[in-house]
């Protein structure tokens, strides 16, 4: 998980020193990033990739039980893991979110099938986060 969020704050830096450039911005000025993100109308990475992960879940939840994609989401790979603690995969990522929503897998497949409800979900659970970003 290390790794993810290293590389997360590497492309903000790099989305944020743009914006600071399409607007002509200069270090001098002292500009919170929240600001900028206004300014803009960007969100921060973090929350698009959350963003555009629950909607590509939506998707596929919305898709047949016997495609690909959908048997990707609960696939377990067979065999043994090595010793120690498990490494965060991006399953157990989804399910835990799912979780501190307050739903059950079942009832985020009856919730994908709307395409609307599915959009307001999504939205909330991004729009949430912005506000508390650094």
């Amino acid at each position: 998980m290390a790794k993810y969020t290293e590389d997360t704050k590497r492309i903000q830096t790099f989305i944020n020193k743009c914006l600071r450039r399409i607007l002509h911005l200069k270090w001098t000025d002292k500009i919170s990033n929240t600001t900028l993100w206004k300014m803009t109308k960007q969100l921060p990475i973090e929350n698009e990739i959350k963003k555009r992960k629950w909607r590509w879940i939506g998707h596929t939840l919305r898709k047949p039980p016997n495609t690909i994609t959908r048997q990707a989401i609960t696939w377990n790979p067979p065999g043994k893991r090595r010793r120690g603690r498990p490494r965060n995969t991006w399953q157990r990522d989804t399910e835990k979110e799912t979780k501190e929503m307050g739903y059950t897998r079942r009832e985020m497949e009856k919730m994908a099938t709307d395409r609307k409800r599915w959009r307001s979900l999504v939205d909330g659970l991004c729009s949430q986060r912005a506000i508390r970003h650094k």
